[in-house]
């Protein structure tokens, strides 16, 4: 192929960013669906181009298609593709591409969203007395560590409650005065004596630095108003080797959410989260859909997770 054709495949932004994807990992058309955030038609025509041009090379897995790199790529068209990289490698899209990929690549090696599904289809599939979600959870909460936990933007901490039965622990943090009121009434209830509730947003926690080892954003996110900024506050907070956990709607488009649920963000994306947990700091991040709801408008739950390094 001439050195003109492939400059002018270069030129095109969506094509420059599938090459520097392809040059670095064999991906399918799935995967490369969610790091461009674009549709399957345009990412297979663009594909088309690149694979005509001989940059190119596909393997069929299945019904799955790979592609990559072609190992036939001459030294001189490498150099032009290195050239085009580098006039554009600063450019927001290409930064967030190499971010996204590390979480692909990870979830991939994993696999652990998979085998969640297998789970959950298993357990609903056929009736068994005595199990369900709800006992399971319960059967769960018995794991949990003797240490310090911060549940924030907890509402009436109804989790958190469950937690103090095991916890050393348990921070309660919420903005409403009526919510404070109505845990800290509910806790003096129950006797349970370790769980404090603090008035206090989760942009701005009222803990000291490095105060507890469990961090919990449980669908809280979408309710704050700069999520970024509560993920840090859950890093700050939190010990060397501390974990955060967060639970929360999958990006969606049901804009009633906004009227009847006042939520300010319509969901995250798994490639968001993933972004500003690892930003942040985090290490072993985690990103994974977990739950589908069948029912119309049918919400999809994501859960996040991330370690503060020692």
């Amino acid at each position: 192929m001439a050195s003109w054709d492939t400059l002018k495949l270069l030129a095109d932004a969506t094509r420059l960013r599938l090459i520097q994807l392809l040059r670095r990992e064999e991906l399918s058309v799935a995967e490369l669906q969610e790091l461009l955030a674009m549709g399957q038609s345009r990412i297979s025509s663009h594909l088309a181009l690149l694979r005509q041009g001989g940059l190119l090379d596909d393997r069929k897995e299945g019904k799955k298609t790979f592609y990559s790199l072609s190992d036939s790529v001459a030294p001189p068209t490498v150099r032009l593709i290195d050239a085009a990289y580098e006039a554009a490698r600063e450019e927001p899209e290409f930064r967030e591409d190499e971010k996204n990929l590390e979480r692909v690549l990870d979830r991939r090696r994993r696999a652990s969203e998979d085998y969640f599904n297998q789970v959950a289809g298993r357990l609903g599939r056929n009736y068994c007395p005595g199990r369900s979600w709800e006992a399971i959870g319960h059967f769960l909460l018995h794991l949990t560590p003797y240490i310090k936990i911060a549940d924030l933007g907890a509402g009436e901490g109804v989790l958190s409650q469950l937690l103090a039965q095991r916890a050393e622990q348990v921070f309660c943090i919420d903005n409403s005065p009526r919510m404070v009121e109505v845990g800290v009434e509910l806790a003096a209830k129950n006797g349970i004596e370790n769980l404090h509730y603090k008035l206090g947003d989760i942009e701005n926690v009222p803990l000291e630095d490095g105060s507890v080892e469990l961090a919990l954003l449980s669908q809280a996110l979408h309710h704050a108003e700069k999520p970024a900024k509560a993920i840090a506050e859950a890093y700050r907070i939190l010990k060397p080797g501390g974990t955060l956990v967060v639970l929360d709607l999958k990006e969606h488009q049901f804009e009633k959410a906004h009227e009847l649920y006042a939520d300010r963000w319509l969901g995250f994306s798994e490639n968001q989260l993933y972004r500003w947990l690892k930003d942040t700091g985090f290490s072993t991040v985690k990103v994974n859909v977990v739950a589908h709801e069948q029912g119309d408008p049918g919400f999809e739950t994501v859960l996040a997770s991330g370690v503060k390094g020692e």
